[in-house]
């Protein structure tokens, strides 16, 4: 059961806001596209944990399963969609105005769809008890490596198809997750 305290200051440190924080700070966004692009990580979803770690917060694995899929649907069929169209319009945007406007309309609307898409993260993670029973447990004991606490959380056998040992161990993937892992730990862990 996680204290209500911490809980509180999930309500009050909205996971948009942590996203774009995160994000900024220096090497995180070339690390989670690395993650999404070579080892099929799901960005939102990682956020969503940095996010929770952050308030000293991990979720429940067999609580989170039903809301995994639907997030993993939310990326196939909304932002995975915009996003494909957005690369494939990269080339072409160089040279024709008309579809460099349209590409960026595209990633205006993939990063909406990613804001939406963590909102539901957040939704699902602040609701009452009653609702949804327990979702969130206190980190039991601090990791010596945030980078491998957030792997855990990805690659868990109940949490993600993809194992860890089916992505390939690219030095870029390793550094990737090093990044995430170096960021985190900067931030002042909940009490």
């Amino acid at each position: 059961m996680c204290n209500s305290t911490r809980l509180a200051a999930l309500k009050q440190n909205p996971l948009w806001d942590f996203a774009l924080d995160f994000y900024t700070r220096p090497e995180v966004e070339a690390a989670c596209l690395c993650l999404q692009d070579e080892a099929k990580v799901d960005v939102c979803e990682l956020l969503f944990h940095a996010w929770l770690y952050c308030h000293g917060l991990e979720a429940e694995p067999e609580a989170l399963a039903d809301e995994r899929q639907a997030r993993t649907c939310w990326q196939q069929e909304v932002t995975a969609v915009l996003r494909g169209l957005r690369r494939a319009l990269k080339g072409s945007a160089q040279t024709n105005e008309g579809v460099a406007e349209l590409r960026a309309t595209l990633k205006r609307a993939e990063l909406l769809a990613e804001r939406e898409n963590l909102q539901r993260w957040q939704q699902w993670a602040i609701l009452p008890e009653i609702s949804l029973p327990r979702r969130l447990k206190e980190v039991a004991q601090w990791p010596c490596s945030s980078a491998y606490w957030l792997q855990l959380q990805i690659f868990s056998p109940n949490f993600h198809s993809l194992s860890e040992d089916a992505c390939e161990e690219r030095l870029s993937v390793k550094c990737a997750w090093k990044v995430l892992g170096d960021q985190l730990d900067r931030f002042t862990r909940a009490r």
